[in-house]
């Protein structure tokens, strides 16, 4: 079960990168007062979250209903999630077009587009998030304890959106770049692994038939 626990806080930590976060919160709301930016780190966190949970939960019945395999899935989301950790290492990390960008800086309530949707609870997220509930059912209350951390890493981006300005200061878009990197590399390596896992289990079943 730890090792669940680990597996999963790091994988949700790496894929959300609240650290990464920072900055994107600071020039979307930067000019808002900081009441304003705790409600809208608020409310962009309770729907993300909201979304993690109803995926979490009918994800493995929608990938059923369209005859998906879970192995065909992991593959799919590691070559998605290796994309997203080729763009972290050469920091060049973009979770919205530049159209949605400028949409996003002219809304009234940036909260829903684009930090819920797709800045926290992007296709990486909900992608890992499918992945490690099927892995966790084999475990006992599997499903509570990665709901439980996803809660965890959710409430982590919260706290890092709320102290964006100030974090934005201290480490500086180096500092930043530096510490995505790092989270870029290990992304990358865990997307080979949901690869190579997938690709070995779909392999063993053509070589059954």
């Amino acid at each position: 079960m730890s090792s669940l626990i680990i597996r999963t806080f790091l994988t949700l930590f790496v894929v959300i990168d609240p650290i990464g976060l920072a900055p994107i919160f600071v020039t979307l709301a930067g000019n808002r007062s900081s009441q304003e930016q705790i409600k809208i780190a608020q409310k962009a966190v309770l729907v993300a979250g909201g979304i993690v949970l109803a995926f979490a939960l009918v994800g493995s019945l929608l990938l059923s209903y369209l005859h998906i395999s879970i192995e065909a899935f992991q593959v799919a989301a590691g070559v998605l999630l290796f994309k997203i950790a080729v763009d972290m290492v050469f920091a060049q990390r973009e979770r919205e077009t530049e159209a949605e960008e400028k949409e996003a800086q002219l809304r009234q309530d940036i909260s829903v587009f684009p930090l819920a949707i797709p800045l926290i609870a992007g296709p990486g997220t909900l992608a890992s998030v499918l992945i490690l509930v099927n892995e966790a059912s084999t475990y006992t209350l599997g499903l509570i304890v990665v709901l439980a951390i996803a809660a965890v890493v959710l409430l982590t981006a919260y706290i890092f959106l709320c102290l964006s300005p100030r974090l934005a200061r201290i480490l500086g878009q180096t500092g930043v770049n530096v510490v995505t990197r790092v989270l870029g590399v290990l992304l990358a390596a865990l997307a080979v692994q949901y690869i190579a896992n997938g690709i070995t289990v779909l392999l063993k079943s053509a070589l059954k038939v």
